[in-house]
């Protein structure tokens, strides 16, 4: 009887930590059939004789990069500033503060932008795409889609996925170029150097493959925001409840993955 006591705890954790992997694998496998769904409608759409059109992923592209240059603009500034503030007090012991520019530069290109960016886009726009897909879901306005003969993928994934692909790299080379400004500024004030001298630094010192670096993480960003957005909110149920369940862990799940992809996309790229 003891024994059966002390084993009931150690099988309660087994089967929960089972049916947690179980269902991180559905998820997964739901996530590739969608991406692999919206790339087939973007692609054959037309043959089909149901084409992606343009006037949605407009509508998109205006939600996901314009309404965000104002945040954007202002964690950049301060990115930029606090990188700016903590290289120069770092390299003061060794007399190398005109350095500071080279690791403001490489830090702002290669990870700041890109990975503020991205978690900046999900708390906006993949929270607001999951809490979309969830109500339609709980509401049968998805399956409503099928029966009036429009593919939800199609109607609803693929917009979003083409706006965010395109618009968040953009907002990145925004995002960079707002906080070497701020940088730009606050060193230019700290070291007595010109604002031209710091600029010609940053170009010295950066290459096109650093600034593409960041671009192709932001894009493979892009991709995971919306697949786990829509993901999370076709899973919705029970009614407002659902909806905020979904949106929450749309949130937590985008910037888990983007940190993680953030991680492997660094190792890789520096082998």
């Amino acid at each position: 009887m003891q024994a059966n006591r002390a084993e009931q705890p150690l099988l309660r954790v087994a089967e929960d930590l089972g049916r947690s992997v179980v269902h991180g694998l559905e998820l997964f496998g739901l996530g590739a059939s969608i991406a692999f769904q919206a790339l087939s409608w973007l692609v054959l759409g037309h043959f089909r004789e149901q084409p992606v059109r343009a006037g949605p992923v407009f509508v998109q592209m205006m939600r996901v990069g314009i309404g965000a240059i104002p945040i954007v603009s202002m964690l950049s500034v301060t990115i930029g500033v606090m990188l700016a503030i903590q290289g120069i007090d770092a390299l003061a012991p060794f007399g190398a503060e005109h350095q500071v520019t080279i690791g403001v530069a490489l830090s702002v290109t290669r990870e700041f932008s890109p990975l503020i960016t991205g978690i900046l886009v999900v708390g906006r726009s993949g929270s607001a795409l999951a809490a979309r897909i969830g109500t339609m879901t709980i509401n049968n306005e998805v399956d409503a889609l099928r029966v009036m003969g429009i593919n939800p993928i199609r109607f609803l994934v693929v917009p979003s996925l083409v706006a965010m692909v395109v618009m968040l790299p953009a907002l990145v080379v925004w995002a960079n170029f707002v906080a070497l400004l701020g940088a730009g500024l606050y060193i230019t004030a700290e070291l007595g150097i010109s604002m031209g001298a710091y600029f010609d630094q940053t170009i010295a010192y950066l290459d096109v493959g650093d600034v593409m670096h960041g671009l192709a993480k932001s894009v493979i960003f892009g991709v995971l925001i919306t697949i786990l957005g829509v993901v999370n909110g076709a899973s919705a149920r029970g009614g407002a409840e659902g909806v905020g369940r979904v949106t929450t862990s749309s949130v937590v799940h985008a910037i888990t993955a983007i940190v993680v992809m953030d991680m492997i996309f660094v190792y890789v790229a520096t082998r």
